[in-house]
């Protein structure tokens, strides 16, 4: 498994990257979102990756971030999804609000994102929050480090969407003691994702 890519941007195309490494050009399907993070050919840029093996051909996909590439493979676990769908998602739309959408059973939404139908959305915000519903409540968390209660409302919502990314309520809440309440929840996992990165 190829975890990253550390080198020379060469190409760029559509939803693609091609990144020279010790000579060799490894091309990358990629979102709009991290194409558009990427600096200028010719300048160095690294890449988290996700290798998809068929039998007709292996596949590497490159992401900007770890969160994009998390939001990815939970993307890529949903029946009736494939690499070129998921890419289509997080070119549509950042995991945040991948995340939120999910949690706030916003399937109509993701329908702006290209290949996926009114059943396909739905479908996407069944299976995804099925995997957080035993695991965040709808009311306010107690963070187990230092007993602090968070209050309710974007934060909560928040615990939930990031949830959907794959962070447990115990990873996220120490991060949001001191946030503002009154945030934009897509803020609010923007920040914390961030935090989370700098530890």
């Amino acid at each position: 498994m190829i975890y990253s890519l550390n080198g020379t941007i060469i190409h760029t195309e559509p939803n693609a990257v091609v990144i020279e490494c010790g000579g060799v050009g490894y091309r990358c399907l990629s979102t709009m979102n991290t194409l558009r993070t990427l600096p200028r050919i010719g300048e160095k840029a690294m890449l988290y990756t996700h290798m998809i093996v068929r039998e007709d051909a292996v596949e590497l996909c490159g992401f900007a971030d770890q969160s994009e590439l998390n939001c990815f493979r939970l993307l890529m676990n949903i029946s009736g999804v494939g690499a070129k769908v998921a890419v289509a998602v997080l070119s549509e739309f950042t995991p945040e609000q991948v995340a939120v959408a999910v949690s706030s059973g916003d399937s109509k939404s993701l329908t702006r994102a290209a290949g996926v139908g009114n059943k396909l959305a739905q479908r996407i915000v069944l299976e995804l929050k099925d995997k957080v519903k035993n695991i965040v409540p709808s009311v306010s968390q107690t963070s187990s480090s230092g007993g602090v209660i968070l209050p309710e409302g974007n934060i909560t919502k928040a615990i939930s969407a990031l949830a959907v990314l794959g962070y447990s309520p115990d990873e996220v809440t120490p991060f949001m003691t001191n946030m503002d309440p009154s945030l934009p929840v897509e803020k609010i996992i923007g920040e914390t994702l961030r935090a989370i990165g700098k530890k």
